[in-house]
């Protein structure tokens, strides 16, 4: 796909993030409209860069979100930054009508910065389930049950959140929330703990 293929990335204030989005019919899936929309949404995500892309954040509210991650994401985090938040290679996925289920019971959460493309700008350390089990349909419409971890399921949430009207900014330690700049001065590179102590947040 080429540059026209890019669609616009809608950003925090836009209704469309503050609402539930549609189920979509698997009868659907089929249709050349919606397989041209995964790949316009891949080509955009890839674009951005990103590693993951909910339909609200182009406009359409339906349960489709695409994922992505792997070296050419990972720009200059050491092997011990991405031990440290479990990342490793996450080959293209596509969930539809996803529901995930935390496979820690609440218990085993770990807390990381993140940004979103809908919050240009922004950094903030994020609480979430070290592993989380999906139900889905795939692209083909086949049925997906699977369970991602580490920075994997951070992915998985972060997308499932925007599915259901929710921004990263719903539970972010507010106190954490960094300018791009600033999080690539202070805080890239060095464990969220250490923002906590000089920013004044509590770890969960």
């Amino acid at each position: 796909m080429g540059t026209d293929d890019l669609l616009t990335i809608v950003e925090c204030g836009d209704p469309i993030l503050r609402r539930p989005a549609d189920p979509i019919d698997p009868a659907d899936l089929a249709s050349d409209e919606m397989q041209h929309l995964i790949g316009q949404m891949r080509a955009t995500m890839e674009a951005a860069p990103g590693v993951g892309l909910a339909a609200p954040q182009v406009g359409r509210s339906i349960q489709l979100a695409v994922l992505a991650d792997g070296p050419e994401r990972w720009g200059q985090l050491t092997e011990e930054e991405r031990s440290a938040r479990q990342r490793s290679a996450l080959a293209f996925t596509v969930l539809v009508n996803p529901v995930a289920h935390p496979i820690d019971e609440g218990a085993d959460r770990v807390s990381f910065f993140e940004g979103c493309l809908s919050v240009p700008g922004l950094m903030g350390v994020v609480a979430r389930h070290r592993a989380v089990r999906v139900a889905a349909l795939d692209a083909d419409g086949q049925p997906l049950d699977r369970v991602f971890s580490g920075w994997a399921a951070r992915i998985v949430q972060h997308e499932l959140d925007h599915l259901s009207g929710r921004l990263y900014l719903d539970q972010v330690e507010t106190r954490s929330l960094s300018s791009s700049v600033n999080y690539a001065r202070y805080w890239a590179g060095r464990p969220p703990s250490e923002a906590a102590v000089a920013l004044g947040f509590t770890l969960d």
